[in-house]
């Protein structure tokens, strides 16, 4: 997947907790674009975003907060019990997503960055993306890791997490897929220089 301008597209990917976020802000730091898919899911979400109207129509008022933003917790509940209700919500939301990833790469091509990092959770579980990217990195994580680094950060319980992993592409799935693969199992000095090895990898292609 290319610009006009032909700067190169690359996905970042990897399970819940994996540390997709902090391998980004490193890449970001080495000059890459990011079009964070997680970012624009929560701003088409917000009071009055993109996508609230469909989601009321579609499940109905009380999946809307008071300020006019999805509610997260009940959605949650909703469609990690529910795979049809998870399939149900993307449908609407990932076609917004894409818009606005769109509108973020006609930015990049102003800053003309060697490529464009793409970071998408759920790359492997939507056909959307298929063919779209140059090459493919997952951060790499024990699922063990990825539980222990959710419940730092939220308040999500054990249960809760492991039915979100269940939903994701098998952590196989995503190695067996993919261009390069950073490991995360270690500090983050050493993703790090994961990502900057990645990254000259990158340079060199381009």
């Amino acid at each position: 997947m290319s610009t006009p301008l032909n700067i190169p597209q690359i996905a970042l990917t990897g399970g819940i907790g994996s540390g997709k976020s902090a391998a980004a802000e490193f890449f970001s730091h080495l000059g890459a674009f990011i079009i964070d898919s997680d970012a624009l899911a929560h701003q088409i979400t917000s009071p009055h975003g993109l996508a609230i109207e469909s989601i009321r129509r579609a499940f109905g008022s009380e999946f809307i907060s008071d300020d006019g933003s999805l509610n997260r917790p009940l959605m949650r509940d909703l469609v990690f019990n529910q795979p049809g209700q998870l399939k149900k919500l993307e449908s609407i939301t990932h076609p917004l997503i894409q818009q606005e990833g769109q509108k973020a790469i006609a930015k990049a091509q102003l800053l003309k960055p060697p490529y464009i990092l793409h970071m998408i959770p759920l790359l492997f579980e939507s056909s959307r993306w298929e063919g779209r990217f140059f090459k493919i990195i997952t951060v790499d994580s024990s699922q063990d890791t990825q539980i222990s680094r959710v419940q730092a950060r939220s308040q999500l319980t054990v249960e809760m997490i492991q039915k979100i992993i269940n939903t994701q592409a098998s952590r196989e799935f995503r190695l067996e897929h993919s261009d390069f693969i950073i490991d995360n199992n270690g500090s983050l000095d050493d993703l790090r220089s994961g990502v900057r090895e990645i990254h000259e990898k990158i340079v060199t292609l381009v």
